[in-house]
């Protein structure tokens, strides 16, 4: 089979069934958007608010001093030199 009768991979977007497709994900993505923008807008604080939250407390203290690493990791009985 040569190159020029298989039909090629990239192209089934350009097919009927392809661009139909599109129209329907397209249709379906403006109702979704526009029958739901009152309860996205309307969590849109709560979730700003979790996103800060989760920056602040949920990073679990990766910027500790250099000074205090050695406290979670003590050897018992032995002397640091």
């Amino acid at each position: 089979m040569n190159n020029e009768t298989r039909p090629s991979r990239n192209n089934w977007l350009r097919s009927r069934g392809g661009l139909v497709l599109l129209g329907f994900l397209a249709i379906a993505v403006f109702f979704l958007f526009t029958e739901h923008r009152a309860h996205l807008f309307g969590a849109l604080p709560y979730l700003l608010l979790a996103c800060i939250l989760l920056h602040l407390f949920g990073h679990g203290g990766h910027g500790e001093p250099k000074e205090h690493e050695g406290d979670r990791h003590s050897d018992s009985g032995r002397e640091r030199p």
